[in-house]
């Protein structure tokens, strides 16, 4: 059985960045990821606002310099599932497909993933038309029509990425203004190819093989109407990923993490960071603090308890 002083669930940039602050405070640190290395951030192609850097990068650019600094200081990061965690005494114990490991602290950083629309069509076509990455799937929409859903940071922003290859991009949104910031808003609005669909939800996506329409409902005319479209974009939030830990903490009405401002959830030496905490920002800036912050409290939490820790 491998013993660790930390033990990080989780490889995106809240993870990263307390794997960087454990490792480098010299407390022997693995990471734990059953996916893609950095999570939901190496899918964003143009990351302009992480403080240090004068040009943009993207997420994975990021996220790689993050993964080969948290490796220098002497990080391990394991590509395995965690399937189960337990705490015998203050000892933490991570249960993954492969094997159990022991560490005298654990960081939560788990992440998020994406709300569904729960309509008619969607799981049918997914894959086949809806997405919730443009990204992943924008290319595929050259000289395309295709519809964005939400009005918040992540659809304004997707939308205008969206114009890099489709011919036109609604952004349909339920209430009459935008959620994003200001900055973000005032660049959609001045894209030409950008057309918005206020007080309007989707009823239905259409379609034989792909989608070909959506079916449209107006709350304030109680109208239905249909648009064409080859794509659908789906951003009306994030759901946590607090499988392996909701009946134990605290959450909130939506399901992330309570802490403290140390990071610090009801558990002794449990914390959590970055987007499965309860906060109000969910930035990679705001992950990595959290991270970082979690390491060092977490260090500072091991040295006053390490004659009661057993591991």
């Amino acid at each position: 059985m491998e013993k660790y002083d930390v033990a990080i669930i989780g490889a995106g940039s809240a993870g990263l960045s307390a794997a960087i602050y454990a490792a480098r405070g010299g407390l022997k640190t693995v990471v734990f990821e059953k996916a893609l290395i950095g999570g939901q951030i190496v899918l964003t192609t143009e990351i302009e606002n992480y403080p240090g850097f004068k040009e943009s990068l993207s997420g994975f650019e990021l996220i790689e310099k993050m993964k080969l600094q948290a490796l220098k200081f002497g990080a391990v990061i394991k590509e395995e599932n965690v399937k189960g965690l337990a705490v015998e005494g203050l000892c933490k114990i991570v249960e993954t497909d492969e094997t159990t490991y022991r560490a005298k602290a654990l960081i939560f950083a788990t992440g998020a993933h994406p709300r569904k629309l729960n309509i008619p069509g969607e799981d049918k076509f997914t894959g086949r038309g809806v997405s919730y990455c443009a990204t992943c799937d924008g290319a595929l929409y050259r000289n395309k029509t295709v519809a964005v859903i939400g009005g918040g940071d992540s659809a304004v922003e997707e939308a205008m990425f969206l114009t890099k290859f489709a011919s036109k991009v609604y952004i349909i949104h339920r209430r009459d203004q935008l959620r994003a910031v200001y900055a973000i808003q005032q660049r959609a609005f001045k894209n030409d190819k950008i057309e918005f669909i206020f007080d309007t939800v989707i009823q239905e996506i259409n379609g034989e093989n792909n989608v070909e329409s959506l079916t449209l409902f107006n709350k304030k005319t109680d109208k239905t109407s249909k648009i064409q479209v080859n794509g659908i974009f789906i951003y009306v939030g994030i759901i946590p990923n607090n499988e392996l830990i909701e009946s134990r903490v605290n959450l909130d009405n939506q399901g992330f993490i309570k802490t403290d401002d140390e990071m610090h959830t009801i558990i002794p030496g449990f914390y959590a960071a970055g987007d499965i905490r309860s906060k109000s920002l969910r930035q990679v800036v705001t992950a990595t603090n959290d991270g970082a912050i979690a390491a060092f409290n977490a260090e500072k939490w091991i040295q006053e308890n390490l004659d009661k820790i057993l591991i």
